[in-house]
């Protein structure tokens, strides 16, 4: 009998569930750019999982045709931990929102990341709540006027690239929905990273927030406003490559090429810096000063969650034999409650 992983393609990623979502919307290349990459993986179907939580990017588990779960909001996090830890074979990945996870999933997508438990996470930041129809979000800029912020909102933005390198995340990265190109090889670098794997998604509401990253999409303007990290190359941008990235004392500038300065001068990329200093500098990186970065700002090796429990408790079978429930259920001082409310004690070897 053959073991041999079939050869799959797009189409067996596919449900038969109709995609419902707005016409336009960023999350059909998402979706589009991960049923490709998967596979890719040399993995059978049945060891993929997709966990989700509320929003639009949570529909993702009904139109990959694998198994999942959509669950309740911001909790996604904890349901793929408890997932991974049973059953460390799966390859789990969470498509999840800026204000699934940026809000009321906050404190789950920090522990997961702390733990470095490997799971995938893809975080669609459209800087709007979509699903509820346009109230501000934990991503949306200062002064954005939704319905639910008429005179513009006065909270300050989570940085989720920032927050994920606080949160001491081994594999941190950003792509855009219409980049597919570059989606697609950042989707793999995240499947092959052991630990939490966290990509931040810019992905184009075109019903509530059109046009919210259109100062790095638009064709006139892209070459000009995205700096593509590249590991072991020099921070060079722009449409003539005239441009680039410099640490002058403990700030980044933008220099232009000439009168003796050429790409010599800027830093050269390290996504395995084990200091992730750089990395959260990149991440403040935004216009109109600077180039929004996009790609790998760390990837480094650290011990998987996962992997240690799994191990700890190979340790300790080994050392102290296999547990038997019922041994669990009758140790330690047993008490037996008579119909009339009496206790007495019970001998947990005759129980």
């Amino acid at each position: 009998m053959s073991t041999e992983t079939p050869t799959l393609t797009k189409k067996d990623f596919q449900s038969d569930q109709e995609v419902r979502w707005c016409p336009g919307c960023g999350d059909y290349a998402i979706l589009s750019a991960l049923q490709t990459v998967l596979p890719q993986l040399g993995l059978p179907k049945e060891k993929f999982v997709v966990i989700s939580g509320i929003g639009c990017s949570s529909r993702i588990p009904y139109y990959v045709d694998t198994y999942g779960f959509h669950s309740i909001h911001g909790r996604a996090p904890g349901l793929a931990t408890g997932l991974k830890l049973a059953r460390p074979d799966l390859q789990v990945w969470i498509a999840t929102g800026d204000g699934d996870a940026m809000s009321i999933g906050g404190n789950h997508l920090i522990q997961i990341l702390r733990r470095n438990v490997g799971v995938k996470i893809l975080l669609f930041n459209n800087r709007i709540y979509g699903l509820t129809k346009g109230q501000y979000s934990p991503t949306s800029e200062i002064g954005k006027r939704t319905k639910s912020s008429p005179y513009g909102s006065l909270d300050n933005p989570f940085n989720p690239l920032a927050l994920a390198l606080g949160s001491g995340a081994t594999f941190v990265a950003r792509s855009v929905d219409i980049y597919l190109k570059h989606l697609r090889e950042t989707l793999h670098r995240a499947a092959e990273h052991e630990g939490t794997a966290f990509i931040e998604i810019y992905q184009n509401c075109n019903i509530f927030n059109d046009h919210a990253f259109s100062y790095m999409t638009a064709k006139d303007l892209r070459d000009d406003q995205t700096l593509y990290l590249e590991h072991g190359e020099p921070l060079v941008f722009g449409k003539e490559k005239d441009r680039g990235i410099r640490l002058v004392g403990t700030e980044l500038e933008v220099v232009r090429f000439g009168d003796g300065l050429s790409a010599e001068d800027c830093l050269t990329w390290d996504e395995a810096a084990a200091n992730p200093t750089l990395a959260f500098m990149m991440a403040q990186m935004a216009p109109p000063e600077m180039p929004t970065p996009i790609g790998v700002l760390r990837a480094v090796e650290a011990p998987a969650y996962h992997q240690q429990v799994v191990e700890q408790i190979e340790d300790e079978v080994e050392a102290r034999g296999p547990g038997r429930l019922q041994d669990l259920l009758y140790s330690g001082e047993l008490w037996k409650v008579g119909e009339d409310g009496a206790v007495s004690t019970v001998d947990p070897h005759t129980a």
